[in-house]
């Protein structure tokens, strides 16, 4: 109320459904106004939990899904913003809002507890539309007791189980003017998540392609098993006809038993109550019914579809690629179609594993987990226009930052990956996101807004150390061999080093001097307990592991004198090992990296391509589309952790790297290793200030052309003198 006038004042509030029950059908809102002038503007926000979708006079507002991206809800939500100018008709119109759990309501049990979040509840909705006439007036409606209830065609849904969607219940006409909802209730004010409320700043989550089958296996009378061709994330859009009533299940997964069937065993272990990756549409009998879930996502290249009446055909189903909505700035191809796989192979996990967050699959978890996305942002940030999305994530990330400073391995959490699955191999996004956003983009926004958090982490792993050496978290996971595996101690060390000079860096660029001596000198004390620690003479860390060698080099840990030793014993390693590769994720950047960083490019190259197991090339002979979780392929075939290559062959083959000095590409260096077992390569790379493309040749002799709009570059070729490039075109020839 409006203490001065008496007038009752439009409030928004949060509403739910009165229906009561653990798990109830995915409640209906709708609101009936008038508009009676013409609108100079009108503009709706909406929030949603877990996931909504908005309906106006009958038709989907936006092309949205997903929405909004999850966050740590009792202390962050995000609500999402739709110009209404032009959707709006003079007279009558109305708005409906469909409702479904997503990660608000985890109502089966995993093994991550998002069951018993502290923030769970039902579903509830946040909505305020302004309307702005061209008279000056205005008209405001809100979400509030004023909207009705009820329940339509969506019976069940959850996130890793998957949607039933019974079309005989649906509501025609629901969200349309002048609709009967004299027998639905009132709607209920309820309390809210707990958080703030700010706006979606990331792209959001949309069907980015569709993709027709490539094969269909009747396998038995009414079922069939499709393949799409592809791992992706994302659903199918199903194309059916038959009786009301007639049942078709849709079941997920990424392996094929030997009689045919969908196997997902390897993926649905985590899962301890209802179905997983498994979609149900009961039939309403209409000629061709077109339908596709709303409210959950699966990874996934088998379908099988059980339910079929008649003969299975290509044309009864599509893949649906579902993604953050980020655009792509960035391409690389080159001679050799093993690296071009690679790089396709790179992408479509990546792209697979950002639905709204970084994650680590699609399927069996769709968590995420912090070491995974902290690996992958510069191949990322090289290909895609990613730097929001991670700003968003980080926002949430610092969410879950206990006070002693403390990260789960998850983000978002419920509580779980505190005290497992975390450490400073995985805590790293906090701190390297951050850089390479800045580096990348020169925005230095998230350095700014989380510069207290990342020295509250920096003091915790101080604590946790013990005369600078740090022994918590976990280390190099998926290794080959376990018992060849890196001392996690000596990684997280690293990490802990890392850490402490970029907080330094960190405090120079925004000017807290007395910080940046303090943590450079923390630096300094941890590379000199580094060595004492894990250096045993003759260029060997540790045992000698590839992981180890790699992990001092590229993390800056090894003394010049040493680094010619180092190097050659790194070197000695690989070849030993006929070029496989004898690492798990940590080792998957280091090793390629440091060897490329010192002169061994060509080998980096060999163990990148070589074909035999272990290793990438291997996962393209086993079939693979997308990375896979371990070099067997015995778990998640649908994972990104292993996925720096694709960054390693903008930086060494093209030889594209950012230059910190000058970040955010206006100045970019060039350094293409142009090794005799490729012909050409081509990349490019669009970022906030300018596009830069190299492409190099054999053909004609030694050509290497370089195009650079709106930033300046830095050339080094071997043997040869840096060279300053200004903008244009740069034709260059030589021996």
């Amino acid at each position: 109320m409006n203490i001065k006038t008496g007038k009752i004042m439009n409030v928004t509030q949060w509403i739910g459904s009165p229906a009561v029950g653990n798990i109830s059908p995915a409640p209906l809102f709708r609101r009936e106004f008038k508009i009676d002038a013409e609108i100079k503007h009108a503009q709706v926000k909406i929030c949603g939990l877990g996931y909504y979708e908005m309906s106006l006079n009958g038709n989907k507002v936006g092309d949205h899904v997903l929405d909004p991206i999850v966050t740590q809800y009792d202390q962050r939500a995000r609500y999402v913003v739709y110009d209404l100018t032009s959707e709006l008709v003079l007279g009558n119109n109305a708005i409906g809002v469909m409702l479904g759990t997503g990660w608000y309501d985890c109502h089966t049990m995993e093994v991550w507890d998002f069951n018993s979040a502290g923030w769970r509840d039902k579903p509830k909705l946040w909505m305020e539309l302004k309307v702005e006439f061209q008279n000056g007036k205005m008209l405001s409606i809100c979400s509030d007791p004023s909207w009705k209830a009820g329940d339509g065609p969506i019976r069940f849904d959850g996130l890793r189980n998957g949607e039933t969607y019974d079309a005989r219940e649906e509501r025609s006409g629901w969200d349309y003017p002048g609709f009967d909802d004299s027998n639905w209730a009132a709607a209920v004010v309820v309390p809210s998540p707990g958080g703030i409320l700010q706006e979606q700043t990331s792209p959001p989550c949309k069907v980015m392609d569709t993709i027709m089958p490539v094969s269909v296996n009747q396998i038995r009378n009414g079922v069939a098993v499709f393949d799409i061709g592809q791992s992706i994330a994302g659903w199918v859009q199903l194309h059916i006809q038959g009786n009301a009533g007639t049942e078709i299940i849709l079941r997920y997964g990424e392996h094929l038993k030997e009689n045919g069937e969908i196997d997902q065993k390897n993926i649905d272990q985590f899962i301890k109550s209802g179905e997983f990756q498994t979609d149900r549409y009961i039939m309403k009998g209409e000629d061709v019914e077109v339908w596709e879930p709303r409210f959950t996502y699966h990874g996934f290249r088998y379908v099988q579809v059980e339910g079929f009446l008649d003969k299975a055909t290509l044309n009864h189903l599509r893949g649906r690629v579902v993604r953050t909505s980020f655009e792509k700035i960035g391409s690389f191809k080159c001679s050799h179609e093993d690296i071009n796989s690679l790089q396709a192979a790179t992408q479509w996990s990546y792209i697979g594993n950002f639905v709204g967050i970084p994650t680590d699959c699609p399927h069996r978890e769709k968590n995420g987990w912090t070491g995974d996305a902290q690996l992958a942002t510069e191949t990322g940030l090289m290909n895609y226009d990613a730097s929001s999305s991670y700003r968003q994530w980080l926002e949430t990330m610092a969410d879950t930052q206990r006070p002693s400073g403390q990260f789960p391995g998850i983000v978002p959490s419920a509580g779980w990956g505190y005290n497992w699955g975390s450490g400073p191999a995985w805590d790293a996004a906090f701190i390297l996101i951050p850089w390479y956003i800045y580096i990348y983009t020169g925005d230095q926004t998230a350095i700014e807004q989380h510069y207290g958090s990342i020295k509250r982490y920096v003091n915790y792993c101080t604590s946790m150390a013990t005369e600078h050496i740090v022994s918590f978290g976990l280390g190099d996971w998926c290794t080959v061999d376990n018992n060849r595996m890196a001392p996690t101690t000596l990684t997280s060390t690293a990490y802990y080093y890392v850490f402490a000079n970029k907080l330094a860096d960190f405090a120079d660029l925004l000017g807290n001097d007395q910080d940046a001596v303090i943590y450079r000198d923390l630096a300094g004390n941890i590379h000199k307990a580094f060595n004492t620690h894990f250096y045993k003479g003759d260029g060997i860390y540790a045992n000698g592991e590839m992981t180890s060698l790699g992990c001092a080099l590229y993390q800056g840990l090894v003394d010049d004198s040493e680094r010619t030793i180092v190097v050659q014993r790194l070197v000695e390693a690989v070849l030993a090992n006929d070029a496989k590769v004898d690492f798990g994720i940590l080792g998957a950047k280091y090793v390629p990296r440091a060897l490329a960083d010192n002169g061994h490019a060509d080998l980096a190259y060999r163990m990148i391509t070589q074909p035999e197991f272990p290793g990438w090339v291997n996962w393209l002979r086993s079939g693979a589309t997308t990375l896979w979780e371990d070099w067997k392929g015995e778990s998640s075939q649908n994972h990104i952790m292993f996925g720096d290559i694709s960054a390693w062959f903008y930086s060494y083959l093209a030889g594209i790297q950012p230059d910190p000095e000058r970040p955010g590409f206006k100045h970019v260096i060039i350094a293409p290793q142009m090794l005799t077992e490729l012909d050409w390569v081509k990349a490019q790379h669009r970022s906030p200030h300018g596009f830069v493309e190299v492409n190099w040749t054999r053909s004609g002799g030694n050509i290497l052309n370089i195009t650079l709009n709106g930033i300046t570059a830095t050339l080094k070729l071997e043997g040869k003198p840096p060279q300053e490039l200004k903008c244009g075109n740069h034709n260059i020839v030589f021996a």
